[in-house]
């Protein structure tokens, strides 16, 4: 099939599938003039990229753990496989972890902020006149 075809049928674009092949995620055949085809494994290629994408992994590690999945989008035990996603878990835990951090310091300014406002927004003490 042709990058127009996998691209509809993937839902992928075709700038997507031309830089799968540049990473080393996609291998199609060249016709004589210099069309890409691909083989039907392709379709089932793309879905697994785009679902270890999803998870996180970047196209280095997914090169990687692509020759180790089956059909089912199952990885396999590969040697160093198991090694790479768990370094790229750590990696996420990391992130997850400082956005966390981030998220605690955002919502202190906007606490902060809501009770200066609302302190502001408060008349000030007047002492009673002595009149009933």
């Amino acid at each position: 099939m042709l990058i127009g075809e996998l691209a509809e049928q993937t839902g992928t674009s075709e700038r997507l599938l031309r830089y799968y092949e540049r990473a080393g995620l996609l291998r199609p055949e060249r016709q004589p003039n210099g069309y890409r085809t691909y083989d039907e494994t392709a379709y089932d290629a793309v879905l697994r990229i785009r679902a270890l994408l999803a998870a996180g992994l970047p196209t280095r590690v997914i090169r990687q753990v692509l020759p180790c999945t089956n059909a089912e989008a199952s990885v396999l035990p590969c040697p160093g496989v198991l090694d790479a996603l768990r370094a790229q878990l750590h990696v996420i835990d990391q992130r997850s972890a400082e956005i966390a951090a981030a998220r605690d310091v955002l919502q202190q300014i906007i606490t902060t902020a809501e009770t200066t406002a609302a302190e502001a927004a408060t008349p000030p003490y007047a002492p009673a006149t002595g009149t009933p």
